[in-house]
C-alpha cells in the first residue's frame, strides 16, 4: 500500500463506517456529532437534487443531504436501517452548521491504522473527496471520505437550508 494522505495523520484512527449501495464508506469519527433514525424530511423548493430538505432536531434546523444522490447513485426507499449521520460542517465563513447525511445503514466504528490506507488513483472517478481505500482489522475494504470536501460545493445550499 502507498503512503496515506496527510489528512489521516492524526492521533485518532477511528472511523464511522456506513453503507451506500452495498459499498462501505468511512469518515473520521471526530466529524460525527450523532446518528439518528431516518425521520420525515421537509422538502425545500428550488434546492439541489441531493439536498432532500430539513429536519428539526431539538429546535435546530438541520439540512439533510442524500449521499446516494450526491454520489450519483439511484435513490431508494428508506428501510429500517436508513439513518441520518449528523456531522458538523464548518463553512468557509467559519460558521458551523450541523448537517445530516442520509445513508443506507451505519455499520460500526472501525480502527483503521494509517499503514492500512492506500491512495486511490483513477482517471475515471472524481476522487477529490476520497481520502483513500482502507482495510480494517477484519480485512474489509472501505472508501474513506473527507466529509468537508464532500459537502464543500454545497455550502450555499446548506447555509440557506439552515436558515429555513
Amino acid at each position: 500500500m502507498t503512503t496515506p494522505t496527510p489528512t489521516l495523520k492524526n492521533k485518532d484512527n477511528k472511523h464511522l463506517t456506513f453503507f451506500l449501495n452495498d459499498v462501505e464508506y468511512g469518515m473520521n469519527i471526530l466529524k460525527v456529532r450523532e446518528i439518528i433514525s431516518a425521520t420525515a424530511i421537509t422538502p425545500l423548493p428550488n434546492s439541489s437534487a441531493f439536498l432532500k430538505g430539513v429536519i428539526n432536531l431539538r429546535g435546530t434546523v438541520i439540512p439533510i443531504i442524500n449521499l446516494r444522490l450526491r454520489f450519483g447513485l439511484p435513490e431508494v426507499e428508506a428501510t429500517e436501517e436508513t439513518c441520518i449521520i449528523v456531522v458538523e460542517k464548518i463553512l468557509s465563513t467559519g460558521k458551523m452548521i450541523p448537517t445530516g447525511l442520509l445513508v443506507d445503514a451505519v455499520s460500526r466504528v472501525s480502527n483503521i491504522n494509517a499503514s492500512n490506507i492506500g491512495n486511490y488513483a483513477s482517471d475515471q472517478v472524481n476522487q477529490d473527496y476520497i481520502v483513500g481505500i482502507a482495510k480494517d482489522e477484519a480485512g474489509a475494504n472501505k472508501i474513506l471520505l473527507d466529509i468537508d470536501r464532500v459537502l464543500r460545493d454545497q455550502e450555499p445550499c446548506i447555509a440557506r437550508a439552515a436558515q429555513a
